[in-house]
């Protein structure tokens, strides 16, 4: 059988942490930031950890193959 490929898109997204865990990047910040306060925008500037773990088995199959 072929290699599985990782997925580009996936890539680009996510990054596993040295415990495994799956660290993303915050949605909401690329534009109409005017509306929205300093302190929302400072917050999404912070990486977050991907909790549920059905969503971190999948995308560790999509990255790590």
């Amino acid at each position: 059988m072929p290699k599985m490929k990782t997925h580009s898109g996936a890539k680009k997204r996510f990054s596993v942490t040295g415990s495994g865990k799956i660290r993303r990047l915050k949605a909401y910040k690329s534009h109409i930031l005017t509306k929205k306060t300093s302190k929302r925008k400072r917050n999404l500037r912070r990486p977050t950890i991907v909790a549920t773990n059905g969503e971190v088995k999948r995308i560790k199959r999509l990255i790590l193959s």
